[in-house]
């Protein structure tokens, strides 16, 4: 009997992750049975990782912190979104041998946002605070969206301005705000994507953030979201965590290995259950 093909997430930590169930309901539902891992690299050791794991059959993987950045170093060939963040969060090997990258983060949130949600981005006035991997990952999807314009506010100025030079070529104009301080306009759509709720902290927000009706969005979700989107709720905002996005971009990498999306619906609902969104 032929074994299962291989895929696997690889980061460090990894025990947390559900990947391997969201994939599990993927190849079950589409009837492409699939073995799928998570798997713990050493922090220097992404590289001989994958090629042990290359050598025992490995199709495409996933890859999640502290590696994205060095993913999309390691890879042949990648795809423009993975290259405008600077980072990979899946792997696969062509028919050649050569392994490709791409980053699904970002149009996982976009589809999550429109899909799902509702939420509109076109012709919209847009503000992400943090300016890391999460964010570099999905900016050129948002703007892909048609916002009327992004604003991107973080504490550390220089990462915002780097950012901003990266996708200054797509067409839709691009603002920095200082952190902690109050807009010259409120914004219709909120995304936080910092990582001050993974830290335990308080998200400290500046007033007069959202306009009425706005939405804002945490990219974590469960708990670790709740102080985001509480203070974002308390301003009127419609509020929404990141477990879609979570699913949406496991889906999209699904995609790209089995060649079939997925109906995320499903999967979102059984994990919906067990994760409520913390308000």
């Amino acid at each position: 009997m032929n074994e299962l093909p291989f895929y696997a997430v690889l980061g460090h930590p990894i025990a947390h992750s559900r990947s391997p169930r969201i994939h599990a309901a993927f190849a079950n539902q589409t009837g492409r049975p699939l073995r799928y891992e998570a798997i713990e690299a050493p922090l220097d050791g992404l590289a001989a990782t994958l090629q042990r794991l290359r050598a025992q059959g490995l199709r495409g993987c996933n890859i999640t912190l502290p590696f994205k950045p060095e993913a999309l170093a390691l890879a042949q060939r990648a795809s423009e979104r993975a290259r405008r963040a600077g980072a990979a969060n899946t792997l696969g090997w062509d028919d050649a041998g050569q392994l490709w990258a791409d980053n699904t983060d970002g149009q996982g949130l976009v589809n999550d946002l429109l899909e799902r949600a509702g939420f509109a981005l076109a012709g919209r006035h847009l503000l992400i605070l943090g300016a890391g991997g999460a964010v570099a990952g999905c900016l050129a999807p948002l703007i892909a969206a048609g916002p009327a314009s992004i604003t991107l506010s973080n504490r550390s100025a220089d990462k915002v301005q780097a950012l901003i030079e990266r996708h200054a070529d797509l067409g839709v104009p691009l603002h920095s705000l200082p952190w902690g301080t109050a807009p010259a306009h409120a914004f219709e759509g909120v995304i936080n994507g910092t990582s001050t709720a993974l830290g335990g902290g308080q998200l400290q927000l500046a007033p007069g953030l959202f306009a009425p009706e706005a939405w804002a969005l945490d990219m974590v979700y469960g708990p670790a979201a709740a102080g985001f989107l509480q203070a974002a709720q308390a301003q009127g905002a419609r509020v929404r965590d990141g477990l879609g996005m979570l699913v949406e971009q496991a889906a999209l990498a699904f995609e790209a290995w089995q060649g079939l999306r997925p109906d995320t619906a499903p999967v979102f609902a059984a994990l919906r259950a067990e994760v409520p969104q913390a308000c």
